[in-house]
């Protein structure tokens, strides 16, 4: 089913929860992707899959939402592979951000103990403090 209405804009029914709580651009980005990909393939779980690689480049998972990133390219090992690649995804964090820029996300969704952490574990907890502003949200 397309994602978006005859007028372009996101329907927000067929939209993840993330994107729900995001800008109209992240979601206009996902939406006309999928939708691009849908006509190409005729594959909905290989137009999700490509939705949020054309997501994942321009914008990063912070707690609940979807921000933009501060520079464009691939977020994780698995995005810089490209769509045969079998490596390790990390959920919409943007692991290849800067370790500052990591620690900043993780003061922001109140990682406990962050400033001890190495690039690896911050990616790992705001990984987790991702999930969990998620499910609190989907709870509210």
């Amino acid at each position: 089913m397309p994602k978006t209405n005859k007028g372009g804009e996101p329907r927000q029914d067929e939209l993840p929860s993330t994107l729900q709580r995001s800008s109209q651009k992240t979601q206009r980005t996902f939406t006309k992707t999928y939708d691009s990909a849908m006509e190409s393939y005729g594959d909905e779980e290989r137009a999700q899959r490509t939705a949020y690689a054309s997501l994942k480049h321009s914008y990063e998972r912070v707690g609940d939402h979807w921000e933009r990133k501060e520079e464009q390219g691939p977020s994780d090992p698995q995005a810089e592979g490209g769509y045969d690649t079998d490596r390790e995804t990390a959920g919409g964090v943007d692991a290849n951000a800067s370790k500052k820029h990591l620690y900043e996300i993780a003061r922001r969704l109140e990682v406990p103990g962050c400033s001890t952490m190495d690039k690896d574990e911050l990616v790992e907890a705001i990984q987790k403090a991702n999930d969990r502003a998620t499910r609190q949200a989907r709870q509210d």
